[in-house]
């Protein structure tokens, strides 16, 4: 049984002018930030139709012995993160499937403690010896009163995991931020943690990633 994921980051939020540590702060989507994630509505739903079709000529499913999904057209569920940024932008991602999103709290982006809502500036101003000891080490460093990336990539592959065990089979939405999308791909590919700054997720961007017998394949990353 294959199931496929669809991981999409949210578009640009308001105040993104002067880049700041929003984390679980409730920033919504500005004009700019709509445009992005309708376009990629759009172009998430002609490559997902046209890989399902393909997948018929996969190697993997006389490999798996597989049959196709039961849905080869579209996606069958959207989740996403409560914060409002990808709620809104689930909505757009799941319109063209006539689908509502189903909200997954372990889904919001790191909490960043202290530092949320300050500029890199400031943090750099106010808190050196932190903001140094964090840019040596991210995975296990938390900034004040903040998360880890240890602790992020816990409940987002937990999240991650309970989601698929309800859909086998199915073609899943996924509506995240940078920082849980980062953490989740890391998980599927089998990387430390530690080359987390090596996936690139730009905003409104969409991965697209099959479970074969829950191996996973990457067929598209960070697409726009």
């Amino acid at each position: 049984m294959v199931t496929t994921l669809c991981l999409v980051r949210h578009g640009e939020t308001e105040g993104s002018d002067i880049p700041r540590y929003k984390g679980s702060l409730d920033v919504p989507l500005s004009a700019r930030g709509y445009e992005q994630v309708r376009r990629t509505a759009g172009r998430l739903r002609e490559v997902l139709a046209v890989m399902l079709q393909e997948r018929r000529q996969s190697y993997l499913r006389v490999v798996h012995d597989q049959e196709g999904a039961a849905n080869e057209e579209g996606l069958d569920v959207v989740y996403c993160s409560p914060l409002s940024r990808a709620v809104q932008s689930a909505e757009l991602i799941a319109a063209p499937h006539g689908l509502t999103p189903v909200v997954e709290d372990d889904l919001r982006e790191r909490h960043f403690g202290v530092w949320e809502g300050l500029s890199f500036a400031e943090i750099k101003r106010d808190f050196p010896e932190a903001f140094t000891a964090w840019a040596a080490d991210p995975v296990r460093f938390a900034p004040p009163e903040g998360e880890n990336t240890q602790e992020v990539a816990h409940r987002g592959r937990t999240a991650l995991e309970a989601i698929l065990a309800r859909h086998p089979g199915r073609n899943v939405g996924v509506v995240a931020h940078g920082g849980i999308n980062r953490v989740i791909l890391c998980h599927l590919l089998g990387m430390p943690l530690e080359n987390i700054f090596r996936l690139e997720q730009d905003l409104a961007c969409f991965n697209i990633i099959e479970m074969w017998e829950q191996l996973p394949v990457v067929k598209l990353l960070n697409a726009l």
